[in-house]
């Protein structure tokens, strides 16, 4: 799977879709996808992510507690 950091646009290859969906994780491990040799994995911030899209990730993958919050 692939996301997008929020301020740069670079691309990242997401190493394991279970870190990145349960909630009580907030840091994930991810590649870098510049250049044509793969690079090292480093850890992410969930919070700096989104989808190449530009959409935000779903709340329920950074919130555990997202059923008890009130809406806004």
């Amino acid at each position: 799977m692939l996301l997008q950091l929020k301020d740069s646009g670079e691309l990242l290859k997401i190493l394991d879709v279970q870190e990145l969906i349960d909630p009580s994780i907030d840091t994930i491990h991810a590649r870098d996808q510049e250049g044509q040799e793969e690079q090292s994995p480093e850890s992410y911030k969930k919070e700096d992510l989104v989808f190449p899209s530009g959409e935000s990730l779903p709340r329920c993958w950074m919130d555990a507690n997202y059923r008890n919050a009130k809406a806004s």
